[in-house]
């Protein structure tokens, strides 16, 4: 009876891990702060010439709601919230070659969120949009590239 509880257990954190985790969302963590692994994510994106586009410091921006939200303000006591907006000219001509539709994409769109010296790096991954499109291949192919960028971002801001 107590193994099978632990079984139970053991069953219902692994699943409800499973839920939480959605496919359509790269997840890297960088043991950094957002100071640190901010400007590294950057310089690495725009090394794999991905340019940053626009910038948006929503952490910032929502702490100007205080007095409007009071406690419903940052109930998970994030650090900070930045967003990067990139984009690559041939990867976009690529993409409107194989999919015009698939120019929904572009710009892309990593998001940092920072707590307790972590940083925690998102990017909605385009390969789930394009599944079943004729451009899906270029669109792997940006995905790997920005993944491959994040993390040597997210290696350099671990380094220093």
């Amino acid at each position: 009876m107590l193994r099978r509880s632990i079984w139970l257990i053991v069953l219902f954190v692994w699943s409800a891990g499973v839920v939480a985790s959605s496919p359509g969302i790269l997840r890297l963590e960088a043991r950094a702060s957002m100071g640190a692994t901010y400007p590294a994510v950057y310089a690495a994106l725009e090394e794999a010439r991905f340019w940053v586009v626009f910038e948006a410091d929503l952490g910032t921006n929502l702490a100007s709601f205080a007095d409007r939200w009071g406690n419903d303000l940052n109930r998970n006591a994030l650090d900070g919230i930045r967003s990067i907006v990139v984009c690559n000219a041939w990867y976009a001509n690529q993409v409107s070659n194989a999919d015009p539709d698939l120019l929904a994409l572009c710009p892309l769109r990593i998001n940092l969120v920072g707590k307790d010296g972590i940083t925690r790096v998102l990017f909605a991954r385009p390969t789930v949009t394009a599944a079943g499109s004729p451009g899906l291949a270029v669109v792997q192919e940006i995905e790997d590239a920005v993944v491959k960028a994040l993390q040597a971002g997210i290696a350099v801001a671990e380094a220093d």
